[in-house]
Order: structure tokens, then sequence, then C-alpha cells
């Protein structure tokens, strides 16, 4: 037994030998075809490293959906301007022309010239100048303006972190995918190590057929696997590339793992509570109800406008004059208006109490979503580290057995098993990592944290 183990040694030894003479004759005796390295070849960078900070800077800068709140926030800005107009002086001018029978009245005694009470062609023109000056409906219509137009701000910013927030996660995908394909190419090199090692124990006669045919089956696999790693990259910067209104003609680097605040929930619920836009537009978002409900309590009270008048006429009639002037002052008091105050007040009360719920289901949830966020996180980074020690030990393993195959004391099934499960341990440990990242990136949004800067 000992000498026909001595005797297979030494083949395998002779047969290592071959195989690195045979790499370099350009016409080695065929034995299995082999798919050509080419068809896997990595690709070329595809251009310059973009970091996630330039990333975000980029899409705050070129974002479409970022665009469109920059508008919708330049709308929000007009809300109170709306309100004050009509607090601002008034000015309008007016003019008409009018073809009509011609009116004269001969005056006595004779010869004092007739008098034109009604011109034929008439050309007349006005200018009317108001001014509020007590106006309590306007007051708390003001008021209102400017609670919705700051409510609005703060809707549109915590749509514009969504977008951002949105922009980093993506970013944060394509990095993890850029990683599988790295995962990807090194298994497809140990794959290819052991079908090289199998066809030469193979030639030796040291294994069956079969064991050859499992190692090609493994470095199809392994072929196949960094295929779908790349288009799946390849696609995700599609989608970043949309993200940030550009090509794809660009590459991403290992971003750095998120900073997370204290993990003290109730000190992370208050910043939440102070820090998030959509919790204070919620409680903003009461006041203006409020306040418009007071605007309709306000049209119980009388408004007062001081005016003036100019008026002009291509004729004198009885004055002798073609032009005059007035002003003074006017109220305007509505006493009673078919109860349509009255529906308002009543429709005003529900909106508040309507704005009070939703400012409550606001802070419910943002409570939620940070202790949420810190139990998914935890979760995570323990998910990230089991999976880290996995694949340390997966790798061991391999190469133990890997070790022990080549010696002769391990079967091909034991190699293939032990290749698939550091592929699977790989594919872990990016995986969770990922998970982690995001997860962390989700409790700084939680706690309003994640506040990038943009145009």
């Amino acid at each position: 037994m000992t000498v026909m183990m001595t005797t297979v040694a030494l083949a395998l030894a002779l047969a290592l030998e071959q195989a690195q003479a045979q790499e370099s004759n350009p016409n080695p005796p065929p034995v299995a075809p082999a798919v050509p390295e080419e068809q896997v070849a990595p690709d070329a960078p595809a251009g310059a490293v973009i970091t996630l900070d330039e990333a975000l800077r980029i899409a705050g800068e070129r974002n479409l959906d970022l665009r469109v709140l920059a508008a919708q926030l330049d709308q929000a800005d007009e809300i109170s301007w709306k309100a004050w107009s009509s607090y601002l002086p008034q000015l309008v001018a007016s003019g008409s022309y009018t073809r009509q029978k011609e009116v004269v009245v001969p005056l006595l005694p004779a010869p004092a010239p007739p008098i034109e009470l009604q011109k034929e062609d008439l050309l007349a023109a006005q200018v009317d100048l108001t001014q509020t000056l007590v106006s309590p409906q306007a007051w708390f219509a003001i008021r209102g303006a400017h609670r919705t137009e700051r409510a609005s701000s703060l809707s549109i910013d915590n749509g514009r972190r969504d977008v951002l927030f949105g922009v980093a996660r993506t970013y944060y995908g394509v990095a993890s995918l850029k990683e599988a394909v790295g995962v990807s190419e090194r298994l497809l090199e140990i794959a290819r190590r052991q079908e090289k090692d199998a066809r030469v124990r193979y030639q030796a006669g040291a294994i069956a057929k079969v064991g050859l045919l499992r190692a090609e089956i493994d470095r199809a696999r392994a072929e196949q696997d960094l295929k779908r790693s790349r288009n799946a990259f390849l696609s995700a910067r599609v989608a970043l590339a949309t993200l940030l209104d550009r090509d794809t003609a660009f590459e991403v680097a290992s971003p750095p793992e998120p900073a997370i605040p204290a993990p003290d929930a109730e000190v992370l619920v208050k910043q939440a509570l102070r820090d998030r836009p959509d919790v204070e537009a919620a409680r903003v978002q009461v006041e203006a109800e409020r306040a418009n409900r007071n605007a309709a309590w306000g049209r119980y009270f009388p408004d007062l406008q001081a005016f003036g008048r100019y008026q002009w006429a291509n004729t004198e009639g009885l004055t002798g004059q073609k032009d005059s002037w007035s002003g003074g002052l006017q109220a305007q008091w509505t006493i009673l208006d078919g109860l349509l105050r009255e529906s308002d007040i009543r429709t005003g009360n529900a909106r508040v109490t309507e704005a009070e719920a939703r400012a409550g289901g606001t802070v419910l949830r943002a409570r939620q979503e940070v202790e949420q966020a810190l139990l998914d996180h935890d979760s995570a980074r323990a998910n990230a580290n089991k999976a880290k020690e996995q694949r340390d030990l997966a790798a061991e393993n391999q190469r133990l057995v890997d070790v022990a195959y080549r010696a002769g004391t391990s079967t091909a099934v034991e190699q293939a098993d032990a290749t698939a499960a550091l592929r699977n341990a790989e594919i872990a440990v990016v995986t969770e990592t990922l998970n982690a990242q995001l997860a962390g990136l989700q409790v700084l949004r939680s706690v309003g944290a994640f506040a990038p800067r943009g145009k």
C-alpha cells in the first residue's frame, strides 16, 4: 500500500511538472475543452472616481426631482406675498371712449356761448388709489399665509432629504455590487485553479473523469456568477447615473461607514422631534390652520380703507373744468352673508383638529422610526460581524480541503462543497455589510441628521 501511494505521489508530481511545461507550449495535447478566460476578462475603468460626497453634491445641482422641489419652493415663497397683496396699496387706472348724441344748452342772455353737456365723442379717464387701514380678516390671513409658507418649505426640505437619501442608498448599493464583482473574480480564480488541478490528476489517473467534470461545472458556474455580478453592478450604476443626471463614465469608491450618534433611544427621539423637518412642518401647519380659522372670525368686524380718485374727460360740462379729484375714508361691514362665516368657522375648526391629529401622528411615527431604526441597525451590525466570521472560517476550510485534495486525502465532492460554502459566505459578507450601512443611513434619516447640502 505504501509503495502504491508513493507511486501515485510521484505520478502527480510528474504530471504537475508536465502541466507547467504545457503552459508555455503553444500546442498542448487536448484533454477537455475549457472556456477562454477572455470571455470574463475584467472591464476597463469607466472613468473618474466619484465619492459619496461628490455624488450628493452633483445630485443637489443636477437631479431632476430636486429641480422640481426647487420650483415648488419658489411657488411656496409666494404664498405670503399673495396674502399681503390685499393689505398693500391698490392703484387702478381706467379709460373709455363713448360715441353718443351731442347735447348743447344755449345760455341767456345772448351772445353767451352755449354749454356742451354731452359731447358726441367722449373720452374719459379715471385713477383710483385705495389703502386698507384696518382689516382683522387680512391680519389673520397674512399670519396664516406665513405659517403655510413655512410648513410648505419644511415639507419640501423633507422631500429634498428623501431624494438625497435615495441617492446615498443607491451609491452604497453600487459600491457593494462592485465588491461583489471582486468576490466573483476571486472565486473564479479558485475555480480555474481547481479545474487545472483536477485535469492534472485526471491525466495522472488519480481521479475518475467525474472529478474533472465536477471541477469544470464549478468553473462554468463561477463564470456565470461573475457575469451576473457585473451586469448587476452595471445596472445599478445606470440607476445612479440617472439620479445624477449624467452618463455612466464614472467609478465609485468604497463609501465611509455612516457615523451613528449615541445609541440612546430617548436622546435620539428628542433629536428627531427637534430636527426632523416633517415633524416641524406638522406643528407649523397646526398654527396655519388656526390662523386661517381666525380669518373667518375676522370677517365679523368692519374693514376701513382710505381712497383717492382723479377723473378727466374731454368735456367741461356745467363746472367748466375737464378734471376733478376726491379722497376720503370708507368702511365696509358685512352684517349678514348667508351664514357663510359660521360655516367657514366650523370648517376651520375641523381642519385644526385634523392638523393636530396629523402632528400627533407624525410625532409617534418619528419615535417609532427612530426606535425601529436602532433595532435594525443593531441586528444588521451583528449579522455583518457574524458573516465576516463565517467567511473567515469558510476561507480557512476551503484552503485546508484544497490542500487535502491535492494530497489525495479529500474528494472532489468535499472540495466542491467547501468552495460553495466559501462562495455563499463571501456573498453574505457583501450583503450583510450593505444592510448594515443602509441601516446606519436609516438611523441618520430617522433622527433628522441626514441633511446633505445641495445647490
